[in-house]
């Protein structure tokens, strides 16, 4: 068996990928990290590749999806006052080792490994023991290259047990989740809710029908070149609004369209509105949003409820609309815990942000308790 770092996912024949990755999470496929590396969405801002890989011969056993990082941006996990601590004693945070998905707040596999593959006698080899190979690795590959530290964000539960073992720093915030109780309709799951909350979504919604809007959601393999161009314009609207920087290419989204639906709102046949959602095996995933005007709760409506209604009508189970915003809850989301974990190669800042993330872990402990109390649901 071997470990190999390489700097392109396109290295590795995505089959073999794609055979650990499973077919559950669209994130983390093949097409889609090959594409952020194919069409200019990683080295302008700061993510250099890196992934980890297993072999067994010519058999990928194991793989990881990391990057080399001389920034926190489009991490979504944010250690920013950690960067400053470092730099404020003389001390370089960057570069780090960071295993994620780039701009992309969704939980998922990070840890990829084969659960079938047979050693030289016969025997299965471990998940858990190919698992703990690859964080060793990586964690050799900070140390050999002078990184400050190792950071596997939006984990899954499976892999932040993995981490717990071998005594990594656990962290975790709230995003705001859906979930699909068998709805039968949208009236199914207004009735659910306390009638506050019931009477509050329906005004919503009635606040854009009087405004003759029209809601439609479109695969993305079905996108005709004008609504691609209209699309790409609305998600790039949001960051300029907001002095920001839309780091997405459109060859990006188009080498990806199988996933992506697209949420279009028109009025008077032209489109004012656009959202963008990927779509995996059992969830939905909003990702981004645009508008060209103000119009009454139309974003609650592009954003959350028509999304609602897709998941119902596709038998979904879970929808995930993008990371925060506490307004969600009253909408039918509730406070879903996200995870990572963290190596640090220091020892003096590893005790420190080892104290600091069990003062911030019972604060979040209660601030969860309290979004709860928010729960719209009878």
């Amino acid at each position: 068996m071997k470990i190999v770092f390489t700097d392109t996912i396109a290295s590795v024949a995505s089959g073999q990928w794609d055979a650990l990755a499973g077919d559950s999470n669209p994130f983390i496929q093949h097409d889609f990290l090959l594409a952020l590396e194919q069409h200019d969405c990683l080295n302008s801002w700061g993510w250099q590749p890196q992934h980890c890989l297993l072999y067994d011969g010519e058999t990928l056993i194991g793989a990881c999806p990391s990057y080399i990082k001389e920034n926190s941006y489009g991490e979504f996990v944010f250690d920013w006052a950690w960067a400053d601590a470092y730099q404020r004693n003389g001390l370089d945070y960057y570069p780090k080792l960071v295993t994620s998905i780039p701009f992309t707040p969704a939980q998922g596999p990070r840890l990829l490994a084969s659960r079938t593959h047979k050693d030289a006698n016969g025997d299965v080899v471990d998940a858990g023991i190919i698992k703990k190979g690859l964080v060793s690795a990586l964690i050799s590959h900070a140390e050999k290259n002078n990184l400050s530290s190792a950071h596997f964000l939006f984990c899954e539960s499976d892999d932040i047990k993995l981490f717990a073992e071998v005594d990594f720093l656990l962290r975790f915030d709230y995003q705001f989740h859906w979930t699909n109780q068998n709805y039968q309709n949208f009236e199914d799951f207004l009735s659910q809710l306390t009638s506050k909350r019931r009477k509050n979504i329906k005004r919503e919604r009635k606040k854009v029908s009087e405004e003759n809007i029209h809601i439609q959601v479109v695969p993305g393999k079905e996108l005709s070149d004008e609504q691609w161009d209209l699309l790409y314009a609305f998600y790039r609207i949001t960051f300029l609004k907001k002095s920001g920087a839309a780091t997405l290419t459109l060859d990006f989204f188009k080498a990806v369209a199988e996933k992506l639906r697209a949420v279009f709102a028109y009025h008077q046949n032209t489109m004012v509105a656009a959202a963008i959602c990927f779509e995996g095996k059992d969830k939905l995933y909003g990702r981004h949003w645009g508008c060209n005007n103000n119009y009454d709760s139309l974003h609650f409506e592009v954003c959350y409820y028509t999304g609602i209604d897709y998941c119902i009508k596709n038998q979904l189970k879970i929808f995930e609309p993008g990371a925060q915003g506490e307004h969600k809850i009253w909408r039918g989301f509730l406070p879903t815990k996200t995870q990572s974990a963290h190596w640090i190669a220091h020892p003096g800042f590893n005790d420190a942000i080892k104290e600091f993330l069990q003062r911030e872990t019972a604060a979040m402990e209660d601030h969860g308790k309290l979004l709860m109390e928010s729960s719209p649901y009878r």
